[in-house]
């Protein structure tokens, strides 16, 4: 294979890079383990793509041109910046996210996993990846992000369906997608994953699951199962609100997901999130971080981050937004050396201590793991998992009829009930904080 000479440097340089990175850390060796506020993911947010899908509403721009050096530049700054604010010594996970992070040039991924690398220590064997879409994935650029220091994908596949890939407003067929997911497969095997969607307009639960069965004839060893969310503001929201295309049917959406997390785990997968299923230990280390609550340093325009501010008052753990429009955001970045646009401290005193425990509780109970004893304690609440719900009338009927479990582990959802969050938490997060505000009064404002 012969590539163009730009594309050949290109290529060139991000193995340079990403050798230079494994050197350090081999030179490095193993660090002892560091406490929880010296650890964070890093998501980076490649806000371009080619074009706007009919149901999106993130964060993303389809520029007339990019000029992609301005921006890796500020990238590369606003991981030093961020980096060094935040006291972070170790990077766990990096996530290149989007808009389409495949379109940019694996020099800049490489760039950015070196600025990574110089700021804190990055594990050669860390989880890096990155969303692909597969027009813009052909082999050979999957192989240069390879090179790069990529060693996970991220396949936005969301049906096998020509039509409803079409009314969806993708830019692949699914002829595409099995291509380029067979391609991704052999350059990183065990490490590929891919996205489908359920509870399309029009869409029915037979056809659907033939969909589902006919990927796992395909798929690697992480899939993702996604409810279409209409968002105001898409292109798909207005059909539904025009009466262009019919509302999506919640009823056969449950079905939908019901069905198909009973394949998934007939079919050996794991389902360790509510949306997420793995088999072979192929989690995903990065979303993990986000559903233990740990610390995530958000990069680019529009990304989020929550992480433990190191100053000279002490320790602040705070929720950080960049600047979402990626010119204005470039500009702050080469003016201030970031473009947080907000800040909003996360103290641990009164409300916002309870707010803590809350969304502690929320994303923990997404996992199959649920909420341990430890990390609950991790914490420091005054209040036991068993204070909190051990003698409560609600709770222990939701125990009875199998969709929680409450033990020496700590609480989680049943197989069960992991497929109902939502409305268990509709009786547990009340009283989370009936128990809280009757058992802590002197943290309640008034008390």
């Amino acid at each position: 294979m012969v590539l163009p000479a730009a594309r050949a440097r290109g290529l060139v340089a991000a193995a340079k890079a990403a050798q230079r990175r494994r050197r350090v850390d081999s030179r490095g060796g193993s660090p002892s383990p560091e406490p929880a506020s010296r650890r964070a993911a890093v998501y980076v947010h490649w806000p371009y793509c080619e074009k706007r899908c009919s149901y999106c509403n993130f964060n993303k721009y389809i520029p007339r041109g990019v000029e992609e050096a301005a921006m890796r530049n500020c990238l590369v700054t606003e991981v030093h910046t961020l980096l060094r604010l935040s006291g972070v010594r170790r990077v766990e996970s990096v996530f290149f996210g989007g808009g389409t992070p495949s379109l940019a040039s694996p020099h800049t991924v490489a760039a950015v996993l070196e600025a990574v690398a110089q700021s804190a220590h990055l594990p050669a064997d860390s989880e890096v990846t990155l969303e692909a879409n597969p027009t813009s994935a052909p082999a050979s650029r999957l192989a240069e992000f390879g090179a790069a220091g990529v060693n996970r994908l991220s396949i936005g596949l969301q049906s096998l369906d020509d039509t409803e890939l079409q009314l969806l407003g993708r830019t692949h067929s699914s002829s595409d997608a099995l291509r380029t997911l067979a391609e991704a497969r052999c350059l990183f095997p065990g490490r590929v994953s891919v996205d489908l969607m359920l509870g399309l307009p029009a869409q029915q639960v037979g056809p659907w699951l033939r969909q589902l069965q006919e990927l796992l004839h395909h798929c690697d060893d992480h899939l993702s199962l996604y409810q279409l969310s209409l968002e105001r503001g898409t292109a798909l929201f207005a059909q539904v609100q025009q009466g262009a295309l019919p509302a999506p049917d919640p009823e056969l959406a449950t079905e939908m997901y019901q069905e198909g997390r009973a394949m998934l785990q007939e079919a050996g997968f794991r389902q360790y999130e509510v949306s997420n299923f793995a088999r072979n230990g192929a989690l995903s280390t990065h979303n993990w971080t986000y559903w233990q609550c740990g610390q995530y340093l958000g990069i680019g325009p529009g990304a989020h981050g929550r992480f433990m501010l190191q100053g000279a008052e002490g320790h602040t753990r705070e929720a950080r937004i960049q600047t979402l429009e990626p010119d204005n955001w470039m500009k702050e970045v080469m003016l201030f050396g970031h473009g947080t646009r907000k800040r909003v401290p996360l103290g641990k005193l009164e409300l916002d201590f309870s707010f803590r425990l809350e969304e502690a509780l929320a994303m923990g109970l997404r996992t199959d793991v649920g909420l341990t004893h430890q990390h609950w304690q991790e914490f420091e609440p005054p209040l036991t998992l068993w204070d909190i719900f051990g003698t409560n009338r609600e709770v222990k009927e939701l125990l009875e009829q199998d969709l929680l479990l409450l033990d020496h582990r700590g609480l989680r959802c049943s197989w069960k009930g992991l497929a109902v969050l939502d409305s268990l938490l509709l009786t547990l997060l009340p009283q989370l904080q009936k128990t809280w505000h009757q058992r802590t009064p002197s943290l309640v404002p008034g008390g």
